[in-house]
């Protein structure tokens, strides 16, 4: 694979008192990873082709009618009732607009209308920590930055003290590998992505089970489509431990090349992967698949209203931004909390030039809605 790290067009909207400042920025590095100069927002650099970063931007909120001072009539007393005052921004804090109960209108649309889990579900009784990655580059998450029993130690580690943080919600261990990755080098039929080999997808997966662990096999398209490259993945993810991710930012639907900008799916896209899971579970007589979705711009997912939820199929809206704490939130708030779809996730960084700092466990356990899948990358 041709070492390449993608250029980004990121688009950062920051809450001000008068209006919102909107900046665009692009930057185009190769060979060695190399970070874009400073902005408002800034996000995780995944690799596009195995040994290789990208870079991509958690974006701020906008402000909305909920973080002004609301008040609301006693009918016993006539006295006002002050409402809790909410806030985006660096300035936020405490009021924050994506922790519960701080004056979002937006708390009361969760938990959405979903169906009932069925025997078997994942969710909502256990939360899920992933290690994200793929073993053959360093670049990509710590699922390749470390050595195996290194990083299987720090996974025992992380279960552990979200076990303590949380017993309501068990830890459900998982490793989630980049099987298909997004790269700089067309290829042979000129897909701009690499298909990972079964060697690599069967080594992950003894890593997990060593560790009752379950697996995601996560799908970055390129210029290649879920319809062709879902059907290839069927002897894996046949297995009732084996879990689905797919990621925006690499459908790249106007044919661009990966990298140059933020792909996108669409609600059909979803509904697509979710039918295919949903034929394996039927086919298969499998529990309930788990789908995750990256996302961190709002044309990242479009049509998100149009979903279409099926029991057999648990789908996690998973905030996928890096930054400061306030910014990610900020994020979770605009792409995660007001659009509700059935689960949410939220993604921690191990290197400091990412997450800096690392939102502290605490402070996603306010989150509302409580993510249930946790990224680590």
């Amino acid at each position: 694979m041709h070492s390449f790290v993608s250029p980004r067009i990121v688009t950062a909207l920051r809450a001000a008192l008068a209006g919102f400042i909107v900046l665009g920025t692009a930057a185009l590095f190769t060979g060695s990873a190399i970070a874009p100069w400073p902005v408002l927002a800034q996000a995780s650099p995944n690799a596009t082709s195995a040994g290789t970063g990208k870079a991509k931007k958690a974006t701020s909120a906008k402000k909305t009618s909920s973080a002004k001072a609301n008040g609301a009539a006693s009918q016993d007393t006539g006295t006002v009732v002050k409402r809790p005052v909410g806030a985006l921004g660096p300035q936020s804090g405490d009021r924050h607009l994506a922790y519960k109960g701080a004056g979002s209108d937006l708390d009361s649309l969760w938990p959405p209308k979903i169906p009932a889990p069925l025997p078997g579900s994942i969710l909502p009784a256990k939360r899920v920590i992933a290690f994200y990655g793929n073993p053959r580059s360093t670049r990509m998450g710590i699922l390749g930055e470390f050595a195996p029993d290194e990083m299987l130690r720090k996974l025992d580690r992380e279960v552990a003290e979200w076990n303590r943080l949380d017993p309501q919600h068990p830890v459900q261990p998982a490793l989630h590998l980049i099987a298909v990755v997004a790269a700089g080098d067309k290829g042979f039929d000129g897909k701009y992505r690499n298909r990972m080999d079964s060697t690599l997808i069967e080594q992950v997966y003894g890593w997990a089970k060593s560790r009752n662990a379950i697996m995601f096999i996560d799908v970055q398209v390129g210029l290649s489509t879920l319809q062709q490259e879902l059907p290839l993945l069927e002897r894996f993810l046949k297995r009732p431990d084996v879990h689905l991710g797919i990621d925006p930012e690499f459908s790249m639907k106007d044919g661009s090349r990966p990298g140059k900008k933020i792909g996108t799916y669409d609600a059909a896209d979803v509904n697509y992967a979710s039918r295919f899971l949903a034929e394996l579970v039927d086919k298969y007589k499998l529990p309930p698949k788990m789908l995750v979705i990256h996302r961190f711009t709002r044309k990242g997912v479009t049509n998100a209203d149009k979903i279409r939820l099926d029991p057999k199929v648990q789908i996690v809206m998973h905030m996928d931004g890096f930054g400061a704490p306030w910014l990610k939130r900020d994020s979770f708030y605009s792409y995660i909390k007001k659009e509700p779809v059935q689960f949410a996730g939220w993604k921690q960084f191990t290197k400091a030039k990412n997450d800096k700092p690392t939102t502290p466990r605490e402070e996603i356990l306010r989150l509302w809605p409580q993510p249930l899948y946790i990224q680590i990358q």
